[in-house]
């Protein structure tokens, strides 16, 4: 399962059914789960714990240390989940001092070639990040978000569950969950609709999130706002997630 050209420290922990492909490099303090498979020319540094049923494809870098110069070679890590999938040249650091010692991907998630995350770095379940999309230090990307191709993040940005970024979005600020923004710098257009629907959401809290997006987002008194949409958070767990990220925001959102 381990081709012979692989080089692997006898004290990394790698599970006895884990493929490794030949020139693959994995150090100490490196803790691999079953059923991962890796491919060529990879190169995993510790300490980096991956989880079960991962595919890791060639010329990946995982556990790198962090690009910032405050870093002083602390023991920080990098914790991966179960069943990601890590495309061509994509590269992920640990944590720093500075932020909370480690860099953390959750489960199923889908990271695309070339995809670059930062060190301290928070990732929910099942996000897709398209080509070349890149995450500076400290952001954190929740469950079913979806970043477009070549999106840029600046460094401590939240982006909320199932929000979407277009094609070469630049965020400077927080983006709400179920929204969807494009453009360099990002505006926010709408609620992600169609992606709702297809993750079962019912026409009714579609509507709800939609009119609190007016309201919350797009609309000018916000004092106004505010009391307009309370009868929706009161009517739906959707808007009133929607609503208590945007007011606990600590860089503003995207509008």
């Amino acid at each position: 399962m381990i081709a012979p050209q692989a080089i692997i420290d006898p004290a990394a922990q790698i599970a006895d059914d884990v493929e490794v492909g030949p020139f693959t490099v994995i150090e100490g303090d490196v803790h691999i789960d079953s059923g991962t498979w890796i491919g060529s020319h990879v190169v995993i540094k510790g300490p980096t714990h991956i989880g079960k049923h991962n595919k890791i494809y060639q010329f990946c870098s995982l556990g790198e240390g962090p690009q910032d110069l405050k870093y002083a070679g602390e023991p920080t890590r990098l914790i991966i989940g179960d069943e990601n999938t890590f495309r061509e040249y994509c590269t992920v650091n640990r944590g720093t001092a500075s932020g909370h010692f480690e860099t953390v991907i959750g489960n199923q998630n889908l990271i695309m070639a070339y995809v670059h995350i930062a060190h301290d770095c928070v990732i929910g379940n099942q996000t897709i990040f398209s080509n070349a999309a890149s995450l500076a230090g400290h952001v954190t990307v929740e469950d079913q978000a979806i970043l477009g191709g070549f999106t840029l993040v600046h460094q401590f940005s939240h982006i909320g569950k199932h929000a979407f970024t277009g094609m070469g979005t630049a965020l400077n600020r927080d983006l709400p969950p179920y929204t969807m923004a494009s453009g360099n710098y990002a505006r926010a257009i709408g609620i992600n609709k169609e992606g709702l629907k297809r993750r079962g959401f019912t026409p009714e809290a579609i509507r709800a999130l939609n009119q609190a997006f007016r309201l919350m987002v797009k609309g000018r008194d916000r004092e106004f706002a505010r009391a307009e949409v309370q009868s929706l958070v009161d009517a739906f767990p959707e808007v009133s997630e929607f609503v208590a990220f945007i007011e606990g925001s600590q860089r503003g959102i995207v509008r």
